[in-house]
């Protein structure tokens, strides 16, 4: 729920870890029903404002010493792992199909690297533009197949 962002800190004292459904945030947060084919194209989890609401709960889950972990349309996708990895995801949850090429993408990409991209994400406007920066570091890795499959 997109409400626990705003009271992370208390959230994560009392909780031994934290997961992130990043569908659900998405579709709260943007209050899209992805759903319902009238409004499912603003289905968004690369949009801007969800990144920022991950980031702060990463965050403030670290004030306490808390881990966090994604499941969900993120964790499975190659070019928003490259932000969660930015962020410092170090657990994902996701469709075993997904798993080689989030693998490929996690040994191929720096760290540093990724929290930069994540950096340059969060000034965006858009999902697209997001997407679009993300696919292009990819390309530039010589991964362009993970998102062209």
């Amino acid at each position: 729920m997109p409400a626990a962002v705003y009271q992370i800190r208390e959230l994560a004292e009392r909780a031994d870890f934290i997961s992130i459904g990043s569908n659900d945030l998405a579709q709260y947060l943007l209050a899209v029903d992805r759903n319902n084919a009238h409004v499912a194209s603003l289905f968004k989890t690369l949009h801007p404002a969800v990144l920022q609401a991950v980031r702060d709960t990463v965050a403030g889950a670290r004030t306490v010493g808390r881990s966090v972990s994604v499941c969900g349309e993120m964790a499975g996708d190659p070019v928003a792992v490259l932000f969660l990895l930015g962020m410092g995801i170090e657990s994902l949850s996701m469709a075993a199909s997904s798993i080689p090429r989030v693998k490929w993408v996690l040994r191929s990409i720096r760290r540093g690297h990724a929290a930069e991209l994540l950096d340059r994400a969060l000034r965006l406007r858009y999902a697209d533009d997001v997407r679009r920066l993300g696919s292009a570091v990819l390309e530039e890795a010589g991964l362009g197949e993970l998102i062209h499959h």
